[in-house]
């Protein structure tokens, strides 16, 4: 095991990548952002301005990079592109929030004409879900929905002390599905969705314009996933998506799935179906035509979030 790295003063980290070939023009401006938002924090964005080791590369068949920065990388230019992701993911949640609530509202709304107490109720959902015992694992010997219901009671414990869950647990002992959604976060959503009995998943999706249920039930996982990078301040903008969904047959063959804008372009989709006035859309495109750094390293582009030329014709993004 190597070392930890040693500890650094703010001046020190700015004059280690200074020394690396990173130009600063305002060095008051940018110990200042060192001090606020962090040397390490930072480095997700100045990592693309990195030179490429060319024989480590090839040896390794990957990209290997230097401590050494390319010719003209500039500070500033690493805060521009710090602020874009910023804004982008500030995007990002503003759609996702829509989708969680409409969707919650669909679930518990199907949901509950069948039983107000559906999501506690087995009889609600397909076997696998609800009658299969996982087999491995610390959740060996129950089902996904004893699992499920034991993620929703720890949200609920957490509630506790809301006033519409203090009125259905003195009045009633239980809140109905259509109050507990008030208590769900996105991940318990997806779960339960994925769940559902066949034909409650195929009337949702079919709402959103999802070729199956099983589809919609992927790209809420993928979207859950979005919004805890969002949420959580990480950098959105060029990540690699761990939970892929499958490019729609309709849609351009440049999408690329494993990118973030492919599921921009999800939500797109569905806030025209839960908001069809909405500007969102016209907003997600200005920042990519207005803020999205005009940066003289060619190694930095749109294309790294996964916007291809010419999206923005495309009849999913028309006003």
């Amino acid at each position: 095991m190597k070392p930890l790295k040693p500890w650094r003063s703010f001046a020190d980290q700015l004059q280690q990548l200074q020394t690396r070939g990173l130009q600063v023009e305002n060095p008051v401006a940018a110990l200042d952002y060192l001090e606020r938002l962090g040397y390490y924090r930072l480095s997700g964005y100045w990592y693309p301005f990195r030179a490429i080791d060319l024989a480590a590369s090839a040896a390794q068949g990957k990209a290997v990079r230097l401590d050494a920065f390319t010719q003209d990388s500039r500070f500033e230019d690493v805060v521009r592109l710090y602020v874009f992701d910023k804004r982008l993911r500030l995007l990002a949640l503003d759609a996702l929030e829509r989708i969680e609530m409409a969707v919650r509202v669909d679930v518990a709304h199907l949901l509950g004409q069948r039983d107000p107490s559906a999501h506690e109720n087995p009889a609600c959902f397909h076997g696998n879900f609800a009658k299969k015992l996982i087999t491995t694992g610390p959740d060996k010997g129950k089902t996904a929905h004893q699992v499920w219901l034991n993620k929703y009671q720890n949200l609920l414990n957490r509630a506790r002390k809301e006033p519409f869950v203090v009125h259905h647990l003195q009045q009633y002992g239980a809140l109905p599905v259509w109050a507990a959604i008030e208590v769900w976060d996105f991940g318990l959503l997806s779960k339960l969705f994925a769940g559902m009995q066949y034909a409650d998943q195929q009337a949702i999706a079919a709402k959103y314009g999802a070729p199956n249920g099983q589809a919609f039930g992927q790209w809420l996982r993928s979207l859950n996933f979005i919004r805890n990078v969002s949420a959580h301040h990480s950098r959105l903008w060029n990540i690699n998506i761990l939970e892929l969904s499958p490019l729609p047959q309709a849609w351009p063959a440049a999408l690329n799935n494993a990118r973030p804008f492919f599921y921009f372009c999800l939500m797109q989709q569905l806030v025209k179906v839960i908001c069809p006035s909405s500007r969102w859309g016209t907003r997600f495109k200005a920042l990519l035509a207005d803020d999205f750094p005009d940066i003289t390293n060619q190694q930095i582009s749109l294309a790294d979030l996964g916007a291809f030329a010419g999206w923005e014709r495309w009849l999913l993004w028309s006003s």
